[in-house]
């Protein structure tokens, strides 16, 4: 994440500067897997208040945050509060639509026909769109225990991640784990 500064009718001490780079890389923990994202940085002082005017841009991300005070140190603790308080309600939307919209599973049953030329095609005979349901690894091998089926599609509660867990020729499980 890059930051960019800008003060306006005061020369800041070298404290202020590091002291509100340090305050704002804090940010970057949001952003991370966004290496285009900006913070704009805008301090200034007229006569005794302190304003900071914050930015912040970012792919699907777009903040902002004012505060002002008579200290210029929290002025910019102030608009940090404002700013990760509206980045930590933006990741748990994110996170709440994930966990609600779920991911629906196709699976297709495809067989092999032998046409005319004697060569092999396949087609498929059956396709069936699912919702996986969220349950821990052992629970999974479980509910595949008790039935006949030759492998289970599960959401890991543990990763969040579609799994898949199928029975052995020796009789013990295997799991897929796309993620690792």
């Amino acid at each position: 994440m890059r930051i960019v500064f800008n003060f306006k009718n005061f020369d800041p001490s070298d404290h202020l500067r590091k002291y509100a780079k340090d305050r704002f890389g804090k940010l970057g923990k949001f952003m991370a897997g966004t290496p285009d994202a900006e913070l704009q940085v805008n301090l200034e002082v007229e006569k005794f208040r302190h304003i900071a005017d914050v930015v912040l841009t970012g792919k699907n991300v777009h903040i902002s945050a004012r505060e002002d005070s008579e200290d210029m140190y929290s002025t910019v603790d102030m608009v940090w509060d404002k700013l990760e308080a509206q980045m930590r309600k933006i990741r748990d939307k994110d996170k709440s639509k994930r966990k609600a919209g779920g991911e629906t599973v196709r699976m297709d049953v495809i067989s092999f026909d032998e046409d005319t030329t004697g060569k092999r095609r396949q087609s498929i005979q059956q396709t069936d769109h699912f919702e996986p349901k969220p349950m821990v690894v052992e629970e999974a091998a479980m509910q595949l225990g008790k039935t006949e089926n030759e492998f289970l599609v599960f959401l890991n509660a543990e990763n969040e991640r579609v799994n898949v867990i199928y029975r052995r020729k020796t009789g013990d499980f295997g799991l897929i784990d796309p993620g690792v």
